[in-house]
């Protein structure tokens, strides 16, 4: 495969490394990861693990499925170059022959809703308990939560239960948008919305309401600085103040105003794939 040229030969190194290292793949239900502040964990999350390189994320960025880079680091070298061959062709949109930086930025992308479109079947397989292609809020609860009556209001009675009263309340806006038709089930369209709900821009109002819900305190739809940090900030150090202080400042306030409107708010809590 001498004769392609590749973007500082990400797709020949990071697929190569499959003869090197054995590699166990899992799929990621991003719905539940949150950073600490709050913020939806990006698709990249996993590319570096404690300052460690993660191979296995290169090959699930490439392939765009978990269970074909199961598959791919089990093939023998000759089918894993043939079928890497079949790769680039695909990748090369233009047919010169050179995967330039776009057309890789493009595949990945790709790689990456294909990844959520995976994660999110997994999924639906583990709640839809009757198996007739579409998740109640019966369903869901029942998997997730463990209650199994829909109407039992026994989680939201207790005291030491708030962050699971918050997720559980969130969880019920997000289902409630998901279903666009209103039958009070969700299909696998509307599932993916559900479980990925930072990837449709269907959800991503919801999104803004409960972080605006959670976070702004004197109810003006913006959010100021003593806000981005909650109550947490109080615990914090000075060095931990002055990091936070500089993030909210350089990454989060593009317009320096000295907080966050809307737009603002999307993009620090709704990390972009691009």
């Amino acid at each position: 495969m001498n004769h392609w040229s590749l973007a500082l030969g990400l797709v020949l190194g990071v697929l190569a490394l499959r003869e090197a290292t054995a590699h166990t793949h899992h799929l990621h239900n991003a719905q539940k990861e949150r950073e600490a502040d709050g913020t939806r964990t990006p698709r990249d999350h996993g590319h570096y693990s404690n300052g460690e390189h993660n191979a296995d994320f290169d090959h699930e960025a490439i392939l765009g499925s978990v269970k074909d880079a199961e598959e791919y680091d089990q093939l023998p070298a000759m089918e894993a170059k043939r079928r890497l061959e079949i790769l680039l062709v695909k990748m090369d949109r233009d047919n010169d022959k050179h995967i330039d930086r776009k057309e890789l930025h493009s595949w990945i992308l790709r790689s990456f809703r294909m990844l959520s479109e995976e994660e999110s079947s997994e999924r639906m397989d583990e709640v839809d308990e009757d198996e007739d292609g579409y998740v109640t809020w019966a369903e869901y609860i029942a998997e997730t939560y463990g209650i199994k009556d829909p109407e039992d209001q026994q989680l939201l009675d207790q005291e030491d239960q708030v962050e699971e009263q918050r997720l559980l309340r969130e969880d019920r806006q997000l289902f409630n948008a998901a279903d666009k038709n209103i039958d009070g089930r969700l299909d696998d369209m509307e599932f993916l919305a559900f479980s990925h709900p930072e990837e449709s821009p269907d959800m991503l109002p919801i999104i803004l309401q409960q972080t605006l819900e959670e976070k702004d305190t004197n109810s003006d739809g913006l959010i100021d600085f003593q806000e981005y940090i909650g109550d947490k900030g109080k615990e914090q150090d000075r060095e931990w103040l002055l990091t936070e202080k500089d993030k909210f400042d350089n990454d989060h306030d593009k317009d320096g105003n000295g907080i966050l409107d809307r737009n603002e708010i999307l993009a620090w809590v709704v990390p972009t794939n691009e």
